[in-house]
């Protein structure tokens, strides 16, 4: 789920190197944290959040076929 993120960040940003992905969490639930440049954080949240709202919907998706939760927190 991390390498989801990492990449749909990536191709998003107009600055890839400073992408970063940490990954926080326990058996049943995660969060992942994603750090972007400041001036890539519109593109990743979108207008009215909704680029950002896609991502943790995908990611959801995935987690529940693994059996897991999974939370979202850009920076």
């Amino acid at each position: 789920m991390r390498e989801l993120i990492e990449y749909m960040a990536k191709e998003l940003s107009s600055r890839p190197d400073q992408v970063r992905v940490k990954e926080a969490g326990g058996l049943r639930h995660t969060v992942i944290y994603l750090n972007v440049a400041q001036d890539d954080i519109g593109r990743i949240i979108g207008k009215s959040g909704r680029i950002a709202n896609a991502m943790r919907i995908l990611l959801r998706v995935a987690a529940i076929r693994q059996g897991k939760r999974v939370t979202l927190e850009i920076r």
